[in-house]
Formats: structure tokens, C-alpha cells, sequence
């Protein structure tokens, strides 16, 4: 199974990036973290919403209504599916203090880019979930002076129990050990990839370095 981090596939090379490593690994299945900006993806994909994607499209996934374009992923919004033997549970969105305790009927514009209480409620609700993806860290997992992590997805783990975590949103390989879980932030795909192999009782998690798309990042940066 290949695992990715943020594409951020709005942009035209990391969009190239992303459809190389799809193209070159040939997945049967994937699992995303989030920001992915590209919703009809040549090979089965389940991601989460981060805060940069099309909300029209993410808000429709989540309301079981048509999207504004075509769509081939499955966004998990407090949802869970089996992939390839592990049942995967996701929180989409991002953490914003302001918005939490909103209804998710009330939140417009950008703002639906955020989780509420009631996405993590639902979340909490799953069963039997074997990998939980986020686009928010739990505390205990980065710093940067401090630490930026949610208490919210800390409750998620501790009531979920997965074996494995998977977290986007900060462009960095950082892993920890919290309440049980191997939580892993992952490296953007234009910079790694990874793969999973096994099943929850016995699996290997491998980063992988690549080069595709970094020649045209470097001519771009230095343009």
C-alpha cells in the first residue's frame, strides 16, 4: 500500500510530482493525509481534507451529494473503509480554536476547511479502527518552539486505539510512540513516499526519498 503526504496538487509541478509516483509504483491502493488537490487520481485513493483543497468538492463528499468535477478518491470525514485488510478511519480538516464548537452547517467560505466538534464526535464513534489518518498532529509529535499539536486528535487516539497514525499538514518526517500508537507525520509527497506492508499485528512502514519532479522544482526556484 502506498502512503503519501501533502501533494498540494494545485500546483502544476507537484501535481506532475504526484501522477509520476502513481504512474512509476503503480499502487493498488493509497492512503493521503491530506491537501491533495487532485480528486480523480489513476489508482484507488482514500485521503482526508486538509486545509488547502476544493471545498466545494470536500463538502459535497462529505454531504453524499455530486461533486462540482469528477471524482474517483473516497474522502474519509469521520468515516472508516477496508483497505486492503486495515480498516482506516479519517478526521478531515484542520483545528481552529474560533470554529470548533460550530455546527458544521454553519461553517462558509474557507472556513469549511475546519473540523468541529461534531466531526470528532463522529470520529469517536468508529469501532475497530486499525489506522487512523489526520491533517492535524497530536501534542507529544512536533515542535517548534512549542508545540503544535491538538488535544482533540490526543482524545482521538486515546479513545480509538489504532495501531498506526498518520498525520499530515506540516511538510515533515517526525514519528513518536503516544498512548500506544506509532504516530507518524509524514514527509510531502514531492519529497517522499512511503509503503505499508503487513497487517496490524505485524507491519513494516518504509520512507522512501525520490527525484521526481526535483529538477523541475530546482529550475523553478531558480527562475
Amino acid at each position: 500500500m502506498l502512503v503519501l503526504g501533502d501533494a498540494h496538487a494545485s500546483d502544476p509541478t507537484r501535481r506532475e510530482t504526484l501522477l509520476e509516483l502513481y504512474r512509476s509504483l503503480e499502487p493498488e491502493c493509497v492512503l493521503q493525509a491530506g491537501d491533495l488537490e487532485l480528486y480523480d487520481p489513476p489508482a484507488p485513493t482514500w485521503f482526508v481534507a486538509g486545509n488547502n483543497e476544493n471545498h466545494d468538492v470536500t463538502e459535497a463528499l462529505r454531504a453524499g451529494e455530486d461533486p462540482p468535477t469528477p471524482v474517483t478518491a473516497t474522502l474519509l470525514a469521520s468515516t472508516a473503509a477496508t483497505v486492503d485488510g486495515w480498516r482506516v478511519a479519517g478526521l478531515s480538516g484542520n483545528y481552529a480554536p474560533t470554529k470548533y464548537d460550530c455546527a458544521r452547517t454553519e461553517l462558509e467560505g474557507d472556513r469549511r476547511r475546519h473540523f468541529t466538534h461534531e466531526d470528532v464526535e463522529r470520529a469517536a464513534a468508529l469501532s475497530d479502527v486499525d489506522i487512523l489518518i489526520t491533517h492535524e498532529a497530536p501534542t507529544g509529535l512536533l515542535s517548534y518552539g512549542y508545540d503544535p499539536g491538538c488535544e482533540h486528535i490526543d482524545e482521538l487516539l486515546e479513545t480509538l486505539s489504532p495501531a498506526l497514525c498518520l498525520v499530515g499538514h506540516h511538510h515533515r518526517h517526525r514519528e513518536a510512540e503516544l498512548d500506544g500508537t506509532r504516530v507518524v507525520s509524514l514527509a510531502p509527497a514531492w519529497e517522499r513516499y512511503y509503503t505499508l506492508v503487513g497487517d496490524p499485528d505485524d507491519y513494516t512502514l518504509e520512507a522512501h526519498d525520490h527525484e521526481f519532479g526535483r529538477d523541475a522544482v530546482s529550475r523553478g526556484n531558480e527562475s
